[in-house]
């Protein structure tokens, strides 16, 4: 019995959207990595591209548990000398929610082409408006 292997040509994408409103960022960053991937769909192949489109609203209320508020601390670096920037992820929530919560779904996701290929599919959006209704996506509830 030959193993199934999906060609990048007959991949049918769908839309999903994940209100991440009050629920943990750990779970919304998996669920969405996942559904990027593919690894949700019986066709799932690991070199080939063959995830969906996912949207993630209300990325301003997302909770953190324990105290990662306070904690949980995200480097960014300029290149330069002393150009290290540290922010809590108090200061991320409020300031750059979007930056966070791609930040949590990018870093689960393949490091290399691939990766960067899947990242593009992601839509994250602070409020509860978004601007992909168009394509009529699913929302999906997260437990």
């Amino acid at each position: 019995m030959q193993s199934f292997m999906q060609k990048k040509e007959n991949v049918v994408r769908n839309w999903y959207v994940i209100d991440a409103a009050n629920k943990p960022l750990g779970r919304v960053a998996t669920k969405a990595a996942t559904i990027l991937r593919g690894k949700n769909k019986p066709t799932f192949t690991p070199h080939i591209d063959c995830g969906d489109y996912v949207i993630i609203i209300n990325a301003s209320n997302v909770a953190l548990t324990g105290n990662k508020l306070e904690q949980k601390m995200y480097y960014n670096h300029s290149g330069y000398p002393g150009g290290l920037r540290e922010r809590t992820a108090k200061t991320m929530r409020e300031n750059y929610p979007v930056e966070m919560v791609e930040r949590a779904v990018k870093g689960m996701l393949p490091n290399g082409r691939l990766g960067r290929q899947m990242g593009k599919k992601l839509f994250v959006y602070a409020g509860a408006e978004h601007n992909q209704s168009a394509q009529k996506p699913v929302e999906i509830d997260i437990d």
